[in-house]
C-alpha cells in the first residue's frame, strides 16, 4: 500500500509547540478546506483503509514546561520534541489518517492520588511524588482525611478501609506503587487542555477531512487512578461492588480499524498501560490483530524527575514486550509505506 507524504502547511510553527496559545479557528478552517481541494484530499468517510490515530493525554499538564507533570524525559525537552514530530506526522499524513482519538486525563481536587486524600497525625498531607505503602497505612503514618467523607458520600471508616484496600490492589497489580501525584489535568483548568499546536493540527485535520475527533475522557473517579483509557486501575470496591467499568467502546473502535497508530504521554504510564490493556484485550479477541498496532516511539517520553524517579528503562522493557507480542515500534519520520506489514494489512 503506497501512501505519499504531503507537505507541512505553512502555519505550523515548531517553535510554538512548547507554549500555550489560542488557535485561530476561522483562518485554519478556511485554509484546511483550500488545502483539501489543492491536494485532492477526500472525505474520511470514504476511506477504504481506515487508520486511527490514538493520542494519549497530549495535554498541557504533561507537555508544556513548568506545568504540573511535564514529561521531560532524560533530555529535558521530551514532550515538546515529541509533539513537534507528532504535529508534522499529522500534517504529512492528513489524507491517510481516517480518525483522531485524543484521550483526556481529567481530574478533580479530591481524588485518592492527590495529597488532600491523606493526612498524618499532625494533619499534614504527603508531598507530591510520595510513595504510599501498605505498611505506611497499617502503621498509621498516613490515614484517610476524614474531612472528605461527607463530600465523597462515604464514612470515615470506609475511607480508611478503602485506603488500605487501594494500596494492596496496586501492589498486587504489579504495575506501579501507590504514588501521590501533583494536582494535574484539573477539569476546567489550562493544564487540562490539549497542547495548542496539537489541537490546531487535529482541528485542521477535522475540517480538511470532514470528520470529528473522538475525544475520550478518563480519570474522574475519586477512588482510582486511571492510567489506561481502556480501564481504571481498580474496578471494584472492598466489598466487590463495581467501582468503574472498562471502556468497551474504545476497544471496539480500535478493533474495527485497519491500523491503529499510538502516541502521547507518558511512555512509562498512560501510554504504556493503555497499550498493555489493548494487547491483553486484543489477544483475547483475536491475536492476529496485534500486528495492526503501530507505536510512534519518537512521539512519547517516560517520566523522569532527576534525583527522584526515572522510568526510562522500565518503559523500554514494557515497549520491548509489545514488540515481542507482534506490535510495531516505528518512527514518525519514517514513511508509513515502509512500516512493517503496512502493505499487507487487511481486515480480519
Amino acid at each position: 500500500m503506497e501512501i505519499k507524504e504531503l507537505e507541512v502547511p505553512g502555519h505550523f510553527a515548531p517553535e510554538s509547540v512548547g507554549r500555550v496559545w489560542r488557535v485561530d479557528y476561522a483562518n485554519r478552517a478556511a485554509e484546511a478546506e483550500e488545502w483539501a481541494k489543492t491536494h485532492h484530499i477526500q472525505q474520511a468517510g470514504r476511506d477504504h483503509f481506515k487508520l486511527c490515530l490514538l493520542l494519549v493525554d497530549v495535554q498541557n499538564t504533561f507537555c508544556i514546561p513548568d506545568y504540573e507533570l511535564y514529561v521531560a524525559g532524560r533530555s529535558g525537552t521530551g514532550a515538546v520534541d515529541d509533539n513537534i514530530r507528532l504535529c508534522r506526522f499529522i500534517y504529512r499524513y492528513l489524507h491517510a489518517i481516517t480518525e483522531t482519538v485524543p484521550t483526556m486525563d481529567t481530574h478533580y481536587p479530591l481524588q485518592v492520588f492527590h495529597s488532600i486524600f491523606l493526612v498524618n497525625d499532625r494533619g499534614e498531607h504527603p508531598s507530591p511524588l510520595t510513595i504510599v505503602t501498605e505498611a505506611d497505612i497499617l502503621q498509621g503514618r498516613w490515614r484517610f482525611n476524614d474531612k472528605l467523607a461527607d463530600t465523597l458520600n462515604i464514612t470515615p471508616e470506609y475511607g480508611q478501609e478503602y485506603l488500605l484496600y487501594y494500596a494492596r490492589q496496586l501492589k498486587e497489580s504489579g504495575k506501579y506503587d501507590y504514588i501521590i501525584w501533583p494536582y494535574h489535568a484539573m477539569l476546567g483548568g489550562i493544564g487540562h487542555a490539549l497542547v495548542s499546536a496539537v489541537e490546531e493540527a487535529l482541528f485542521f485535520h477535522a475540517i480538511a477531512r470532514s470528520t470529528q475527533p473522538d475525544y475520550h475522557v478518563k480519570g474522574e473517579n475519586p477512588f482510582t487512578e486511571h492510567y489506561s483509557v481502556l480501564g481504571p486501575e481498580v474496578t471494584r470496591d472492598p466489598q466487590g461492588k463495581p467501582l468503574a467499568e472498562k471502556n468497551e467502546k474504545m476497544l471496539n473502535k480500535l478493533i474495527q480499524n485497519d491500523a491503529v497508530v499510538i502516541a502521547g504521554q507518558a511512555k512509562s504510564h498512560c501510554v504504556a498501560w493503555t497499550i498493555s490493556d489493548l494487547l491483553e484485550d486484543v489477544m483475547a479477541y483475536d491475536r492476529r490483530l496485534v500486528e495492526k498496532v503501530y507505536i510512534l516511539e519518537d512521539c512519547t517520553s517516560p517520566v523522569v524527575v532527576p534525583g527522584v524517579v526515572d522510568y526510562t528503562e522500565a518503559s523500554d522493557r514494557i515497549f520491548n514486550r509489545f514488540a515481542e507480542a507482534g506490535m510495531h515500534l516505528v518512527k514518525s519520520t519514517d514513511p508509513i509505506s515502509s512500516w512493517p506489514g503496512m502493505s499487507t494489512i487487511q481486515r480480519p
